[in-house]
């Protein structure tokens, strides 16, 4: 699934560390301190993502459980940032809002900005192409809530708008009905199906 627009930039305007805001919810780069609320909600939604995301190498630190290989983590991200080759954010929602926060176990106080998921632009490649992969998760507590459609039109509108991307690009599970009705509202398009594309949990999957 693709949607473009035909811009160039020089890589050098890249930026660095930006801070993104939508309507309800901040896109910003992770850093150490975020990694007790980061454990919390993947400890949280094992089950929920585990089934999506590919499985961790062998012999390679968990950074849910290992707060160095977070540390790891946040430091790769910004060494993708300085090089071009990618953006990673978190998604931060405002604990004042109630529809955010109802039924939920990972309640937050009023004003305080809680973390509810990631959204990355990866694999960034330039030159004649000009296009980044879009992966993206959230609390399941906030499912449903519209937040990953508001996060991906403050990201679109960063990756065209400011560092002047012309294509992205998703890969979605088919059975993932819920990430692809996402799309659907976007109005991203089905390009096709790439058959045993991806290692998610263990299993190549389209």
């Amino acid at each position: 699934m693709v949607r473009g627009k035909d811009r160039f930039v020089a890589i050098e305007e890249q930026i660095d560390a930006p801070v993104l805001n939508g309507r309800r919810i901040t896109l910003r780069p992770l850093e150490l301190e975020d990694f007790a609320d980061w454990q919390e909600v993947r400890r949280r939604n094992a089950d929920w993502l585990t089934r999506w995301e590919p499985r961790r190498a062998f012999g390679q630190p968990d950074p849910v459980e290992d707060r160095q290989a977070f540390a790891m983590r946040c430091a790769s991200r910004r060494r993708e940032r300085q090089l071009g080759t990618g953006w990673g954010f978190g998604v931060f929602v405002d604990g004042s809002e109630p529809e955010l926060i109802k039924g939920s176990s990972g309640d937050w106080p009023d004003g305080k900005r809680g973390f509810v998921g990631e959204l990355n632009l990866s694999n960034v490649v330039w030159g004649a192409f000009r296009n980044a992969h879009v992966g993206y998760w959230m609390d399941e507590s906030r499912a449903g809530c519209g937040l990953i459609p508001e996060s991906m039109v403050t990201a679109c509108r960063f990756a065209f708008e400011e560092i002047e991307l012309h294509r992205l690009q998703i890969s979605i599970v088919p059975r993932n009905r819920r990430s692809r009705r996402v799309m659907e509202k976007l109005e991203f398009r089905c390009e096709g199906l790439a058959e045993r594309y991806l290692e998610i949990n263990g299993t190549w999957e389209d």
